[in-house]
């Protein structure tokens, strides 16, 4: 039996990491056997008086406590949408170095969220379902939707972007524009295939009509520094009405507490099982 971590980014915010922990709990709920949420980096950086007294647990610290219990089998599942350097290189590298300084270490990886070239059609149903709700609440009719991800220094990251853009353009009524945008990207012509950011996209929509609604859906799990309340989502969106006041934007909701997500990561768990973990 492996003991099973579901792993994020991590991130400074508290309510990220509790969003983690819930997210783990239904997941446990749904394999019915207990899920433990860890982080890559940064959330150890949170006051435990933050998340009701249980301070945040890193990847390393958790193979690290387990490794002196005996427990050397781990399925790590990721909560990332591509395959990023976290999956291809920190990780490896991570248990690479654990297994020379602590003895035997077995860590399988679960692929993550939007695996190319199949995809993954469920993510792109709960976006449209976030889009849907979003029009409901809002009584904007979506004719232009702009899919905003962190931006990424990897073009394979980026590909994954793409493919749920092209799939929401397929599955998607005629006639609605939909764009991509990045968070942030690095500077140099090696790294356009980002695309451009969310800033520019808003303030080129808005330029070509300063009135008709634009929905953005986030390619984001949990809210932290770009969104979520008071992230740069908000802010961004804020700037570009202060310069286009009629403009309408409507942010649709995050990725990572719809329901859905859990036949995705139940679905991850289980073809890591038959590939032989």
């Amino acid at each position: 039996m492996r003991e099973i971590l579901l792993l994020d980014n991590g991130s400074r915010r508290p309510q990220s990491t509790l969003a983690l922990r819930d997210l783990a709990a239904r997941l446990a709920a749904r394999l019915r056997q207990p899920v433990q949420p860890v982080s890559l980096a940064h959330s150890d950086l949170i006051s435990a008086d933050k998340l009701a007294g249980q301070p945040a647990i890193t990847l390393e610290t958790r193979l690290l406590d387990r490794l002196r219990q005996g427990v050397q089998r781990f399925l790590v599942i990721p909560l990332f949408f591509g395959p990023s350097g976290a999956l291809t290189e920190a990780i490896p590298a991570l248990a690479a170095r654990l297994r020379a300084d602590a003895g035997p270490l077995d860590v399988r990886l679960a692929a993550p969220l939007c695996p190319l070239p199949q995809g993954e059609p469920r993510l792109t149903a709960i976006l449209l379902d976030r889009i849907a709700t979003a029009a409901r609440e809002t009584q904007f009719q979506p004719r232009r939707l702009v899919l905003v991800d962190h931006g990424s220094p990897r073009p394979e990251v980026n590909a994954a972007r793409r493919w749920v853009a092209a799939d929401l353009r397929s599955r998607l009524a005629a006639g609605i524009q939909v764009e991509e945008a990045a968070m942030e990207r690095r500077a140099g012509p090696q790294y356009d295939f980002n695309g451009e950011l969310l800033l520019e996209v808003l303030r080129r929509l808005a330029r070509a009509d300063s009135q008709g609604p634009v929905f953005v859906a986030p390619l984001f799990l949990f809210a932290g520094r770009h969104a979520g309340p008071g992230g740069d989502l908000d802010e961004i969106a804020g700037a570009v009405k202060v310069e286009y006041p009629a403009l309408r934007i409507a942010l649709t909701g995050l990725v990572g507490d719809h329901p859905a997500l859990l036949d995705i990561l139940a679905s991850r768990y289980q073809e890591t099982l038959e590939a032989g973990a």
